[in-house]
């Protein structure tokens, strides 16, 4: 058995796996930004807040 060569090859999986959190937690954030975004123009180009909301119906 190799034992440099396993270790260097852990030291690489650790890296590539903590590369992989960091890029999914930039990858949530932006999500967030986005959704957040994406409510507030939502709310801004409503021009009645609550227009729909209740609804008559007669038989």
């Amino acid at each position: 058995m190799d034992i440099p060569a396993l270790s260097t090859m852990m030291s690489m999986e650790r890296l590539s796996t903590n590369i992989s959190f960091a890029m999914m937690s930039k990858v949530l954030d932006t999500a967030e930004a986005t959704s957040e975004a994406m409510m507030q123009m939502m709310d801004a180009a409503a021009v009645t807040p609550g227009l729909g909301d209740n609804i008559d119906i007669m038989v």
